[in-house]
């Protein structure tokens, strides 16, 4: 949950170095996509994440998992970046990294804003054909056929790779991590830790191609409750709960429970 992360009340960003580190659950799903991809066409798994260096602990996971290279993108030029400057961040990785990739799966959100956005501004900066919210993904060669729900409506869809794809949550169950994954995950020095320079960013690039969300507010939402205390007989005690809050609970549930009163005297 976002409200449980620390945050930086002067800049209004997240602290994400202070945060325990753990995969995005949008982002498994993704990478279950990906290793299912694997056991079928005999791929090869490169997973990227950026962050501060506990996000290691993510990609030994991906590693413990099954993916086969990870790269973690650290330099504090680029802390606090929005959406916008991390898409472009990752563009970096991946053109310098795996230039010849020929999918990028990515969770269709991330737990701590929902935006939704890192995804589609990554395929728009690397001009690549892209779906969102995919549950279902076939290869047929270099043909791509992604099925998802879009306002209630299941869309097939077609591209030729590369191309991006972000996974929704509803299929692709990840797998269970056995203690063998765990032991080859860390026997290995298996994830390459990238800076800035090494990506060919300079400070001059992150102050042009930087996030364009500008926080000026971060508050906590307070909310006070009131207890309330009914005493009395029992079945006056319902009447007047059901009296004051009837409308509140039908509501919640969906039904009268004026109406479900009328059925039961039937």
């Amino acid at each position: 949950m976002v409200t449980e992360l620390p945050w930086d009340e002067k800049t209004g960003t997240l602290r994400r170095d202070l945060a325990p580190g753990m995969m995005n659950p949008a982002c498994k799903h993704a990478l279950e996509a990906a290793l299912q991809i694997k056991e079928k066409y005999s791929a090869h798994i490169t997973v990227i994440t950026m962050g501060p260096p506990a996000a290691k602990e993510v990609l030994y996971e991906a590693l413990a998992m099954g993916a086969d290279s990870t790269i973690l993108i650290c330099d504090k030029i680029l802390a606090g970046s929005d959406t916008y400057a991390t898409s472009w961040i990752l563009a970096q990785a991946i053109n310098k990294q795996c230039d010849k990739a020929d999918l990028i799966l990515c969770g269709a959100f991330t737990a701590d804003s929902e935006t939704a956005q890192v995804g589609p501004q990554l395929a728009e900066r690397m001009n690549l054909p892209a779906a969102a919210y995919a549950e279902k993904i076939e290869v047929n060669g270099r043909t791509l056929r992604v099925r998802r729900i879009v306002d209630n409506f299941r869309e097939t869809l077609e591209m030729k790779c590369p191309a991006l794809v972000t996974v929704s949550m509803e299929n692709y169950l990840p797998r269970y991590v056995g203690l063998g994954g765990l032991q080859s995950a860390f026997s290995e020095n298996q994830i390459k830790v990238l800076d800035a320079a090494a990506l060919g960013i300079a400070a001059a690039d992150v102050q042009k191609e930087g996030s364009r969300t500008k926080v000026r507010r971060v508050f906590l939402r307070k909310t006070q409750k009131e207890n309330e205390y009914f005493t009395g007989v029992a079945v006056n005690v319902v009447n007047e709960f059901l009296n004051k809050y009837e409308r509140k609970i039908s509501t919640v549930i969906g039904k009268s429970i004026e109406g479900k009163e009328r059925t039961r005297g039937k």
